[in-house]
């Protein structure tokens, strides 16, 4: 019997930090064990194994937005650092194991310099997933612009208070 080939979902959002440099947002990306500082409904984030930033680190996420697979009531994933740019200012990394239905999955977040005198920058979260049974990839891409949405400005606030401690 021949097996179905199935074409991976691939998606991407970006927001403009209009008050951040790329180089204040740098490290908060980098941040990996500390996702849940920024990330909106995701409950709990620690780092399992490695060092924090260090590609083959695996942290643990519970308490998103997208659906289990039914038999638990928190989502969870457990997902490994791939690779870390610091002169491109992006990081990409993967689900190893998950309860929210993702076969695969492989993401990478950058963050670019605008060029405005201002001195803002743009994120950009790109993702590549098998198909999620019951989830559409619009409705998926949907909830990734609203999460990258609320990430982007706790991230401006984090920032903004961060400027005034030191300020002070």
């Amino acid at each position: 019997m021949e097996q179905e080939l199935v074409q991976r979902w691939k998606g991407k959002v970006s927001i403009k930090l209009k008050n951040t440099t790329e180089h204040q947002a740098w490290p908060l990306i980098k941040d990996f064990f500390n996702l849940h500082k920024r990330f909106p409904n995701l409950a709990t984030c620690y780092g399992i194994h490695g060092s924090n930033g260090e590609p083959g680190c695996i942290r643990y996420c519970a308490g998103f937005s997208l659906p289990s697979d039914g038999f638990q009531e928190v989502s969870w994933s457990k997902e490994r650092l791939v690779a870390v740019d610091d002169v491109e200012q992006c990081l990409t990394y993967e689900i190893v194991d998950c309860n929210i239905g993702f076969r695969w999955y492989e993401s990478t977040m950058r963050i670019i310099g605008d060029g405005d005198a201002d001195g803002g920058c743009v994120i950009e979260w790109l993702f590549a997933v098998d198909p999620v049974e019951g989830l559409g990839l619009e409705d998926l891409v949907g909830k990734y612009r609203v999460g990258l949405q609320v990430m982007a400005r706790k991230m401006e606030e984090e920032i903004a208070t961060s400027v005034q401690r030191n300020e002070m």
